[in-house]
């Protein structure tokens, strides 16, 4: 259940926006901040006075002023949080739509959510809160799309066991011996990476990271 949010977003009436979108769901415990720097000492807090955030929504760019800050956008913010507390909610409302980014942080920073600013947008953060509220990921409609036209990999058996490995932890290098003792074949490195190589490039990724969100949204690990 999601009680507690905390908005990062440098645009006031962007702010009253969500705020508005919030208290429409009943969700009235909300805080709001201009600054990245303000956003990861308000989680730090929570965290410390055991008074945690449920959610976060944070914009991606953020406008310098006269302030100094260490942390200058949400790609800085979120892994920061991610330390502080990781099993937080994160929401990413941004007017970047652009794929390549949206899909690394999906697959790298572990965000819940992300919602291009843009027509409808309030319609559908509203659809995002709820979803990530039931402990799902809301992907942007576009990005779905995408999603759907890279699905076209049919994967095998032993596809899946060395994206569950991987997944798991087991480093790649490590892979062979465990495949050997279980005498699944092909078990060589060079089998291994050509493997993992060819599906990423099929499904238009570069990072096993990247393979491997994919493949847990997607319902195949």
């Amino acid at each position: 259940m999601i009680k507690k949010v905390l908005i990062a977003e440098d645009h006031e009436s962007v702010n009253i926006s969500v705020e508005k979108t919030l208290e429409e769901l009943g969700m009235t415990q909300t805080d709001y901040v201009y600054y990245c720097d303000d956003a990861l000492a308000r989680i730090q807090k929570g965290v410390q006075d055991d008074q945690s955030y449920d959610l976060l929504i944070t914009d991606l760019s953020f406008i310098k002023d006269s302030r100094v800050q260490k942390i200058s956008g949400g790609l800085e913010l979120i892994p920061a949080v991610r330390q502080v507390q990781p099993d937080l909610r994160i929401i990413v409302f941004s007017v970047s739509c652009i794929p390549s980014t949206i899909e690394m942080l999906f697959g790298q920073s572990d965000i819940d959510g992300y919602v291009c600013k843009g027509r409808n947008d309030a319609k559908a953060l509203k659809e995002a809160i709820e979803t990530v509220a039931k402990n799902q990921r809301y992907f942007p409609r576009h990005l779905t799309q995408k999603i759907r036209q890279k699905n076209v990999h049919d994967f095998t058996e032993y596809d899946i066991k060395i994206i569950t490995l991987l997944a798991n932890g087991m480093r790649q290098k490590d892979i062979p011996a465990y495949l050997i003792e279980e005498g699944t074949k092909p078990a060589g490195l060079s089998s291994i990476e050509k493997r993992l190589n060819y599906i990423k490039e099929t499904l238009e990724f570069t990072k096993n990271e990247q393979l491997i969100a994919f493949c847990k949204d997607m319902g195949i690990i």
